[in-house]
C-alpha cells in the first residue's frame, strides 16, 4: 500500500487504520482432519460457511457499488441486509425465535452503520469517519456478548477476536478501494473471505458442542 493517497484522503486512512482495536493477519481456515461427521454437522458446516460467504461477498459489491456511486447500490444494500436476516434464522433452531430476531438486528446495525462509514471515506469527512468506526467496534462487542452468553464453547474474547480481525479486512477493502490500489482490494478480499470461512466454522463447531444430541 504505498501509493501517494490524495492529500484530503490521507489523514482519513490513517484515521481508519489507527483506530482498528487489532492488526490482522491472514488465517487461512483450519484444515483440520475430522472423522465420521454426521449429515447434519457437514449440513450446518456448509450452510454457515454459504451465508457468512455471501456476507462477504455482498460487502464487497455493496463498497464497489457506493464508492463507484453505482444505481444498483440500493439493490446490492437490499441483498446485503436479507442476508443478515438469513443468518439470524440460522440459529432459530437451537437458540428460537427471539434469539434469532436480535442476532438479525445486531447484523443489520453492522451493515447499516458500516454503509455510513463508507460514505464518510468516500467524502473525506474525516469526523464521521472516526464516530462511525467507533460505533462499528461497538456494535461488534454487543455481538461476541450476545453470542458468548448463548454458548459456552464461545468465549466473548475470542469472539471480538474474530469480528474484530473481519471488520479490518472490511476497513482495508474500502480504503485501498478508494486508493484505487486494485490489487490490495483483491489481496485484503481474499484474505478476510479465509477469514469468515474461519469464524464460520468457528460457530458450525461451538453449536455441535453445544447440542451434540441433535447431530
Amino acid at each position: 500500500m504505498k501509493k501517494v493517497f490524495r492529500n484530503t484522503l490521507v489523514p482519513l486512512f490513517v484515521v481508519l487504520l489507527v483506530l482498528s482495536p487489532i492488526t490482522a493477519q491472514a488465517k487461512a481456515p483450519e484444515r483440520i482432519q475430522q472423522e465420521c461427521l454426521s449429515p447434519k454437522h457437514v449440513k450446518l458446516q456448509g450452510d454457515l460457511r454459504k451465508l457468512w460467504s455471501d456476507h462477504t461477498i455482498w460487502t464487497r459489491s455493496y463498497i464497489v457499488s457506493a464508492l463507484a456511486g453505482l444505481k444498483d447500490q440500493d439493490l446490492v444494500l437490499k441483498r446485503l441486509l436479507q442476508n443478515q436476516q438469513d443468518l439470524g434464522n440460522a440459529i432459530k433452531p437451537y437458540y428460537g425465535e427471539k434469539a434469532g430476531n436480535r442476532l438479525a438486528n445486531l447484523l443489520t446495525d453492522h451493515i447499516l452503520i458500516a454503509g455510513k462509514l463508507v460514505e464518510a471515506v468516500k467524502t473525506g469527512n474525516q469526523a464521521d469517519a472516526k464516530k462511525y468506526n467507533t460505533e462499528w467496534y461497538k456494535n461488534a462487542d454487543d455481538i461476541a456478548r450476545f453470542l458468548s452468553s448463548a454458548n459456552p464453547n464461545w468465549t466473548e474474547s475470542g469472539l471480538k477476536e474474530l469480528l474484530y480481525t473481519h471488520l479490518k479486512f472490511v476497513t482495508d477493502q474500502v480504503v485501498t478501494r478508494q486508493q484505487q490500489d486494485w490489487a490490495g482490494d483483491i489481496k485484503a478480499y481474499d484474505m478476510g473471505e479465509d477469514h469468515i470461512i474461519r469464524m464460520a466454522d468457528t460457530f458450525t463447531e461451538g453449536i455441535v458442542k453445544q447440542f451434540p444430541n441433535q447431530f
